[in-house]
């Protein structure tokens, strides 16, 4: 143990570092194996022994400590400082180091040894706050009030207005209190301003965003007079908002340039946005040289987007085509600050790759390419204003514009240009302008040739040209098979086709590569509409509605595939959601007429047809339609006006005017009815059944005219049935050339043409009238040799109403007496 043994220097020289290395040789324990009786003591019980308690505690008394030289001397500190209890200079230092470990002067008196002072019993309990305490009250009222306010702007951000601005309110109301009992409790001077000031700002900001602009006002108003407030005055900036909401642009300005006046000049980006807002309520107020003032300024100190491409606007409103031209340059040169090339991975260090393919995506990148979209947007929308006046062509303007974009850091746009180039030719009918520029557009790269080819198929559909629109399609599609709106062009050729399958698969793939084209998926339920999968076709059209939710073609598609379901109830639903958003809308309201019809509901139907009628009364079905339901319901005089229109509608058809004859006869007005036939007589002598009703008119009056239309009635009805055995004959000779294979069907026709003959010579037995659906033609022969039948006769290809059903059979028992009116 020498080796922890350290003489003392005999000089007298105080050494600064002396005793560091000094401490009690017991801690020593690299030597307790070589250590007698310590191995004893661990062998034994010599060590478990308890300890004997000293009378006195003299722990802390200076005791010897051998040396190894077998003296015994007293350790010192090893800072220089006595040890506990040491005597020095002839007196005893206190034993106060020791007073911690519970060793105090009670232990004289016979005390037990209680470090910890357990034999003092339980602590008392804590001091219970009193909660009616005004400091209290305060604390807490203020804690409810901040948890008001952010409630309130939670509501906000989560859209419901309403409860934000109730919190709003109760937020003020308890600060109100709370700055009573401030003032009952302390001094003014300890009043929490900043809790005033967010409880006012707040509820100014949810008056203003329920519109509530009059108490949004008030409240800014408060905060801005209170001169304990500081900065206030850059609030004068939202009283400004207000105004321009309010169109009241001379305050708005006012407040405008309050707030600027009170921003000082090194806030600079807030001053910049307090005169964009300046130059927009000009522009809004039609003051577009103050505009320009405000918009030149701000392109001098701190260009932007938003104030080259406004101050364009300006420039264009008052007619200024070199400032224009200016202006638009200003605009291109202002710097996006992206810089393109962090994005690109300079080696193949796998770090850095892994960096970089980090940040492609991240909300920064994000940004950028946002900020990218708007400059573009800007410049475009700037581009194809400006461009049909600054030059004394469009054409020219256009061409500028290419120019000033191909020596930008917007190269990729000038080929976007060339295409609203096209699009503009295409607006003036100007087609072989349009398909030149778009064909020479085809040599550009990929993605420019892919949306020429694809406004080049585009054009080639509408004018019908299917084999080149569907030619440029494929060379769409080759070109970026990621477009979705060539694949829709693709699709379309291939619908017209009448390939119905195969068109499904090409909108299938357009809507793989784009999930919001609208116009893929609109084709794809008209496609399976047309294969007859009608609830596919109404899953699509639903999807579309979700998306589009008030266009009324969707509407509409919906409501007609329910009536192919034979759903009625449903396709009246929704074209009632139909003529929610298109109410004039003639052919929907019809077809609502239609479907209440076929569910019986004449007076619904009357309704809607009426409404239909109003909008657009040329629709001949709607015309016939209303007429029928008045002579069904027997107001003879109102269906007159309607046939009357379809005489006009249809000049060349007897069977109206013939309708209006037979109208006035059936109210009565047998002379007006009379003047109606001969009128009809006169426009169409070969009119069969107009000569049967002036036979019988006349006839039933005692007149003399009813001889003379007799005669006329019977060598009509001869010269027609010598034609019709011309005809028999015709038929019977070339049925006999053709042999067996053809034979019965001659016969078959040779025998509807006798019984046809047979009920020519009969005037009861009338003939139909042409469907509605069957179109009328003024060089029709029908129009002219067929046979009336009045007022209705049962039309056989369509569904019959009940009201038209009863009209037939009525005007057919009226009518079987007509071979006695015949003269032999």
């Amino acid at each position: 143990m020498m080796q922890n043994v350290h003489l003392a220097p005999e000089t007298d020289e105080d050494d600064l570092y002396s005793g560091y290395n000094d401490y009690n040789p017991i801690c020593d324990i690299e030597e307790l194996e070589n250590d007698a009786a310590f191995q004893q003591a661990v062998r034994t019980s010599h060590g478990r022994r308890p300890p004997i308690t000293a009378k006195i505690p003299s722990t802390a008394v200076t005791r010897p400590i051998a040396t190894g030289y077998g003296s015994k001397t007293s350790l010192a500190s090893s800072i220089g400082r006595p040890m506990t209890g040491a005597i020095q200079d002839g007196v005893t230092r206190p034993m106060t180091a020791v007073r911690a470990a519970g060793f105090i002067k009670a232990g004289l008196r016979g005390s037990a040894f209680d470090p910890l002072g357990q034999s003092r019993g339980p602590a008392p309990p804590l001091e219970v706050k009193k909660k009616d305490s005004p400091e209290e009250k305060i604390k807490q009222l203020e804690k409810e009030v901040n948890e008001l306010v952010e409630e309130s702007c939670i509501a906000n951000s989560c859209g419901d207005l309403k409860l934000a601005l109730e919190k709003a309110k109760d937020a003020g109301r308890k600060e109100r209190v709370l700055v009573r009992q401030r003032e009952q409790a302390t001094t003014p001077e300890n009043i929490n301003l900043d809790l005033t000031y967010s409880v006012l700002f707040n509820l100014a900001s949810q008056y203003s965003v329920n519109e509530m602009y009059a108490e949004a006002l008030n409240t800014y108003q408060v905060i801005v007079k209170n001169k304990m407030f500081s900065n206030a005055g850059i609030l004068k900036m939202n009283m400004g908002n207000i105004y321009l909401k309010q169109r009241n642009y001379s305050k708005a300005i006012k407040f405008y340039r309050m707030a600027l006046d009170q921003v000082p000049s090194v806030n600079k980006q807030m001053r910049i946005k307090i005169m964009q807002n300046i130059g927009v309520t000009f522009i809004q107020a039609g003051q577009y040289s103050d505009a320009i003032n405000s918009y030149e300024h701000i392109m001098s100190m701190a260009p932007n987007l938003k104030a080259g491409y406004n101050l364009t606007i300006c420039y264009f409103a008052v007619g200024d085509r070199e400032k224009m031209k200016k202006a638009f340059q200003k605009l291109i040169a202002v710097p996006l600050e992206i810089d393109e090339d962090k994005y690109i991975s300079p080696s193949d260090d796998p770090h850095t790759n892994l960096v970089t393919e980090a940040i492609k995506n991240d909300h920064l990148r994000q940004m950028e390419r946002e900020r990218k979209a708007m400059a573009e947007k800007y410049i475009m929308t700037s581009a194809k204003l400006i461009a049909p006046v600054i030059e004394t062509s469009f054409a020219a303007g256009y061409d500028w514009c290419v120019e000033v974009v191909k020596a930008s850091q917007y190269v990729e746009l000038a080929n976007d240009l060339e295409i609203n180039k096209a699009v503009t030719y295409l607006r003036q009918r100007d087609y072989n302008q349009a398909v030149e520029i778009l064909k020479m557009l085809e040599k550009k790269d990929s993605r420019v040739k892919s949306a020429a080819a694809t406004n080049l198929s585009a054009l080639y559909y509408m004018g019908k040209d299917f084999a080149q629109a569907s030619s440029y399609a494929d060379i769409a599609v080759n070109s970026d098979r990621y477009n979705p709106a060539a694949l829709t062009n693709k699709g379309n050729t291939v619908f017209a086709n009448g390939d119905y399958e195969k068109a499904a698969e090409f909108y299938k793939e357009a809507l793989r590569n784009d999930s919001s084209c609208t116009e893929a998926l609109y084709n794809i339920g008209l496609t399976y509409e047309k294969l007859n999968r009608l609830d596919e076709a109404l899953d699509c059209f639903l999807k579309l509605h979700a998306i589009l939710r008030n266009s009324a073609e969707v509407l509409y598609q919906i409501a007609n595939i329910y009536e192919l379901m034979e759903n009625l109830s449903q396709a009246i639903e929704w074209l009632m959601q139909v003529v929610s958003v298109v109410p004039t809308n003639p052919q929907v309201l019809a077809k609502l007429g239609e479907l209440y019809d076929r569910e019986g509901d004449k007076s619904q139907a009357f309704q809607y047809y009426y409404e239909s009628y109003r909008y657009f009364p040329c629709n001949i079905e709607v015309v016939e339609w209303l007429g029928a339901y008045y002579i069904d319901t027997q107001f003879w005089e109102k269906a007159i006006q309607y046939f009357e229109r379809a005489s006009l509608i249809q000049p060349t058809q007897v069977k109206w005017q013939l309708m209006v004859a037979s109208c006035f006869r059936r109210s009565g007005n047998y002379q007006k009815a009379l003047d109606t036939y001969k009128d009809t007589h006169r426009k169409f002598p070969e009119n069969v059944e107009c000569l049967r009703f002036l036979v019988r008119l006349c006839t039933d009056l005692g007149l003399k005219d009813a001889q003379e239309y007799a005669r006329k009635l019977k060598r009509l009805e001869k010269m027609k049935e010598i034609r019709e055995q011309r005809i028999k004959s015709g038929r019977d000779g070339s049925g006999g050339s053709r042999g067996k294979r053809e034979g019965s069907a001659s016969s078959d026709s040779g025998q509807n043409c006798s019984a046809s003959s047979k009920g020519e010579r009969l005037s009861a037995k009338l003939r139909t009238l042409p469907g509605t659906n069957e179109p009328y033609e003024s060089s029709s022969n029908k129009e002219i040799d067929a046979s009336y039948v009045d007022p209705l006769g049962p039309q056989v290809e369509r569904p019959k109403t009940a009201a038209k059903k009863r009209i037939d059979e009525d005007d057919f028992a009226d009518e079987e007496l007509g071979d006695d009116l015949l003269p032999e």
